[in-house]
């Protein structure tokens, strides 16, 4: 059973029983990612979620690890484009112990100078290994040509710049954009629905409103972005603007993605890796914000081989427009909704299905709910959301690979 409650000042409080386990994840879900910050900002929201692990109420970094690890839980947190989320996953009987680490975390951080000093040489070495793996950086570098020049085509991470030039006064703002009418306090599980408001009042029920960072709106451009680098393998992806994530025709988007390029059947998997031998990892996904929307499709191949494994992946998706089979469509139907509800099986995967569905559509879903959406969809639907994806102009990025294999 799902139950939701709001507090006075805004903030709401989700549950989820599962009545057959003995756990319970609890997260806070924030309305706010790197997208909010401003260019001078970026990495911030990325910043922000480390360094609040540094130190926080009255515990130091290692003492926030070892409240946690004494009673045997688990400690995260996750940032994204639009959404910031911190975590855990507990036995039942210390839920009060995990929503007041995490209300620590997010209202009370020290922010020491000299631990923000070696923090953002942390960051600025995993922006280093991110750009050493061809197969990270290139999502980021698909991203900017998509949405060049905006902040949702920036990255998560930011660059040496600007994580450099963050100060402690940056982060102190940055918190103040934590409103409580942006947050979600989540737990699925084995959990007392009015024990957790009750957790939440007292953790969260001072917090005052301030007005949201609303976001530049996103308008997706395309272009090109080539990584001349060597590695083993040339690295490709292809992207095309995609329905926002309340569009109409989301779910056929998603299924058309799913057909061409979500699975060992799909046609790309098939057609460029079984048939071809072109690339050894071929996928395509959707990926849907507020506002906008990315298809894209990538791949990983030898670098001779690259122009001729992009124009096959060109190809395929041209004639799936016409002709994607009703076979095809129940299978990706199957895979979409199969990866729904497994992912419902976990506690965390309830606790994140429960703040998504919230965040989306101001209200509780159920799983059900989602699974009409998606039986809804039909053969015209699903062809014509990827006709109207194709026919806008692409992003198209390579890591590896000779420019012209990406050419039109």
């Amino acid at each position: 059973m799902m139950r939701l409650s709001t507090l006075a000042n805004g903030l709401r409080v989700a549950t989820r029983e599962m009545p057959s386990v003995e756990t319970v994840s609890v997260g806070l879900f924030a309305d706010i990612g790197s997208r909010h910050e401003r260019a001078r900002e970026n990495g911030l929201a990325h910043l922000f979620e480390h360094m609040v692990f540094k130190g926080a109420g009255g515990r130091s970094a290692r003492a926030i690890a070892e409240a946690i690890e004494d009673v045997g839980g688990e400690l995260n947190a996750a940032t994204s484009r639009e959404t910031t989320v911190f975590s855990a996953r507990l036995l039942a009987d210390d839920l009060a112990l995990g929503t007041g680490i995490i209300a620590d975390l997010v209202r009370l951080p020290h922010f020491d100078d000299e631990e923000l000093e070696r923090e953002k040489r942390v960051v600025l070495q995993e922006l280093g290994e991110a750009r050493d793996t061809p197969g990270d950086i290139i999502f980021d570098n698909l991203q900017s040509v998509a949405f060049p020049g905006q902040p949702l085509g920036r990255s998560i991470l930011g660059d040496e710049a600007s994580v450099g030039g963050l100060a402690r006064a940056d982060l102190v703002g940055w918190q103040e954009r934590y409103r409580p009418d942006g947050l979600i306090l989540v737990a699925a599980g084995k959990v007392d629905h009015d024990m957790l408001v009750d957790l939440a009042a007292v953790r969260f029920g001072d917090l005052v409103h301030a007005e949201p960072t609303l976001p530049e709106p996103a308008t997706f451009v395309g272009g090109l972005s080539a990584d001349p680098r060597r590695f083993e393998q040339a690295h490709l992806a292809l992207g095309f603007a995609a329905p926002r994530a309340l569009a109409p025709d989301y779910f056929a988007a998603r299924l058309f993605a799913e057909a061409v390029g979500g699975g060992m059947s799909s046609r790309l998997f098939q057609s460029v890796r079984e048939e071809r031998g072109l690339a050894y990892s071929i996928y395509a996904a959707v990926q849907a914000f507020d506002d906008a929307g990315l298809f894209y499709v990538y791949l990983a191949t030898e670098r001779r081989e690259a122009a001729a494994a992009m124009a096959l992946v060109r190809e395929e998706l041209a004639r799936a427009v016409t002709d994607l089979a009703p076979a095809e469509l129940a299978r990706a139907r199957a895979l979409v909704k199969a990866g729904l509800l497994m992912n419902l099986e976990s506690t965390e995967g309830q606790a994140s299905y429960v703040a998504r569905q919230l965040a989306l559509y101001g209200r509780l879903v159920e799983p059900s709910d989602v699974v009409a959406e998606i039986d809804a969809v039909t053969l015209e639907d699903a062809r014509a959301a990827g006709a109207a994806m194709l026919a806008g102009p692409s992003a198209r990025a390579s890591v590896g690979a000779a420019e012209k294999a990406l050419a039109a």
